[in-house]
């Protein structure tokens, strides 16, 4: 195969890969994982079982697919969101706590915009750890998430000459672990995920405790 057809080939296998993914994001929100069929994914993306098969093994390959780029995209988001408060600087104690306030509360309504997703990735986990194969898959995935908000965080403490005193991946588990169980809170009582407490206090708190200042400059 020469050069030219070998690139339409990788084209249009990334074509198929986009509207396979764009199509399941749609289907599992209104579905489920568990009684989304095969083929509706296919009718909504305008393929045959094929085309599936050719690019994923099973729906819940497809949706860890769907979630690393849904990550991807949060993160992304999330770097704008500390970029805009950094901007304003940070001059003492009680301006980093209103900051974090600011990055916490910004963070939160873009993650809890659509409760579905909660649903979808706590059924996928579910899934995931009783499928040793999909398991490992699904580790490496959140690891990656964890170095990819570790990272994040890192540079912007580095930016306030401020330094974490535990491990960045830890304090990243830590905050994430408060954050889901709210998740939880809310998505059994009915109640809203964005706690004031929770962003102007609890994270608040939770945050400076695990920073101190950086060397002199």
């Amino acid at each position: 195969m020469t050069d030219q057809p070998r690139q339409r080939e990788t084209r249009r296998r990334a074509q198929t890969r986009r509207r396979l993914i764009d199509a399941a994001r749609e289907v599992f929100s209104e579905h489920s994982i568990r009684d989304t069929p095969v083929e509706l994914i296919c009718e909504t993306a305008g393929f045959s079982r094929g085309a599936f098969y050719s690019n994923f093994d099973t729906k819940e390959d497809l949706f860890l697919a769907v979630y690393e780029e849904e990550m991807s995209l949060r993160i992304q988001k999330t770097r704008t969101i500390v970029n805009d408060v950094l901007v304003e600087g940070v001059a003492d104690r009680e301006s980093l706590h209103e900051a974090i306030v600011k990055v916490g509360t910004a963070c939160a309504e873009s993650l809890i915009a659509d409760h579905n997703w909660y649903m979808l990735v706590t059924e996928f986990r579910a899934h995931a750890l009783r499928d040793p194969q999909l398991r490992k898959r699904a580790g490496e995935s959140l690891e990656h998430l964890t170095d990819s908000i570790a990272e994040l965080l890192h540079e912007a403490l580095d930016r306030l000459n401020l330094r974490l005193v535990v491990d960045t991946r830890d304090a990243v588990r830590a905050l994430t672990s408060v954050y889901e169980a709210q998740l939880e809170h809310a998505a059994f009582t009915g109640t809203s995920a964005t706690s004031k407490p929770l962003f102007t206090q609890i994270f608040p708190r939770m945050v400076q405790s695990f920073i101190e200042p950086g060397d002199p400059a």
